[in-house]
């Protein structure tokens, strides 16, 4: 749709153009100081030659140098023959601009050059040859000023296709960089999510467990047990109700501090609560421990102690230690329980989240059976100036 509207735009241009050219050849006064020889005056050859010269118009966007040469040929036998109807070279004009505009510099140069070498010569054998040298140089320079006005749209189109281009990968890119920004939030909130739940509602079955079994034969014991899995389900409430929070723009929940390695004992007396025997160490010399870095430390105990509650097995215990050094915090969490022995589980959200969790801070992170017997997690967390 888009050729056929440029292909009859062309045919109408060239259609205007071979009636103006006309006109002029028509209409043309020749300064008898000018001229070496007789003028031939217009007549049906002269106005078939100028026709012939607009014809290659008609094409002018599709093969623009073909026709600058086609019309040359027209406007050379006209200045030859006499004619000396060098208004009449509008056609050549056109077609030398729009060279210039639409072809590479190479082949707008060669149009130029050849523009030029045609009107030497054909003002050398036609009977203008007398002309003054300035009158020769106008032509010239309206000749190169044309060039240079298709060149200059040329490389303004250029200039803008680039904008537009650059403009269209900006865009791309900030649509990639919004889908990223997305899928890492969601893994961030899937984290959170999991954190939370999965390791509450872990505590609270067992507990739950542990209530049915002594329900009859220990009342007091199976209140307790109740209790704790009331306790535990209003913490888990309340840390849902943050999380809740931050993602909903219009909520005000009076949000809390997140969790880190100060609560670490609080943790470890909930699992004992759970029924796993667990005990917690710490060395070296305790240092300030980015936020980020505090949050993830205390997830990965989390997650490691609700899997050993979860697959440890019977009677298996626990131990949590941390280690400061000058510039690293190392945690592990260990358990004496079924190890390689335990069976087959599907890969969990818990622990793609803690790999997760340490990449992004650039930590190192162990997870494994141990060769005696047992489970491990162990990170290593890099921190910058001895912090």
């Amino acid at each position: 749709m888009r050729a056929d509207r440029t292909t009859f735009h062309d045919a109408v241009l060239a259609v205007l153009v071979a009636a103006v050219s006309v006109a002029l050849f028509l209409v043309q006064e020749v300064d008898p100081g000018l001229v070496a020889g007789d003028v031939r005056a217009p007549d049906a050859l002269g106005v078939t030659l100028v026709l012939l010269m607009c014809v290659p118009v008609a094409v002018r966007m599709r093969w623009p140098l073909a026709g600058l040469c086609a019309s040359l040929v027209p406007e050379t036998l006209l200045v030859t023959l006499g004619y000396g109807a060098s208004l009449a070279g509008v056609a050549g004009l056109v077609l030398l601009y729009s060279v210039a505009s639409y072809r590479g510099l190479a082949a707008a140069l060669g149009g130029l050059l050849l523009s030029l070498v045609v009107y030497v010569v054909g003002s050398s054998a036609g009977p203008l040859s007398a002309a003054h040298w300035s009158d020769h140089m106008a032509v010239v320079v309206v000749l190169v000023a044309v060039w240079g006005a298709g060149r200059s749209l040329r490389l303004r189109r250029a200039y803008l296709a680039e904008l537009k281009d650059r403009a269209a990968r900006l865009e791309r890119a900030r649509a990639a960089d919004t889908r990223a920004a997305r899928a890492e939030e969601r893994s961030r909130i899937a984290r959170e999510l999991h954190d939370v739940v999965a390791h509450h509602v872990s505590v609270m079955t067992v507990q739950a467990a542990a209530a049915r079994k002594v329900l009859a034969s220990d009342p007091e014991l199976a209140r307790e047990a109740l209790s704790a899995i009331e306790s535990t389900g209003r913490t888990a409430m309340a840390e849902m109700r943050d999380i809740v929070g931050v993602l909903r723009a219009d909520a005000r929940a009076e949000l809390g501090p997140q969790p880190g390695m100060r609560d670490l004992p609080a943790l470890v007396e909930q699992m004992r609560e759970a029924g796993l025997v667990t005990s917690l160490s710490a060395e070296g010399t305790p240092r300030p421990i980015p936020a980020g870095v505090d949050l993830a430390a205390y997830r990965l105990v989390q997650e490691g102690l609700t899997n050993t509650l979860r697959h440890a097995g019977a009677g298996a215990q626990a131990v949590v230690t941390v280690r400061h050094g000058p510039c690293e915090l190392e945690v592990r969490v260990e358990d004496d329980g079924l190890g390689v022995a335990a069976p087959a589980q599907r890969p969990g959200h818990g622990l793609v989240g803690i790999r997760e969790r340490v990449a992004l801070y650039g930590g190192i992170l162990t997870i494994g059976p141990k060769a005696g017997g047992g489970f491990e997690v162990r990170a290593r967390f890099p921190l910058k100036d001895g912090r």
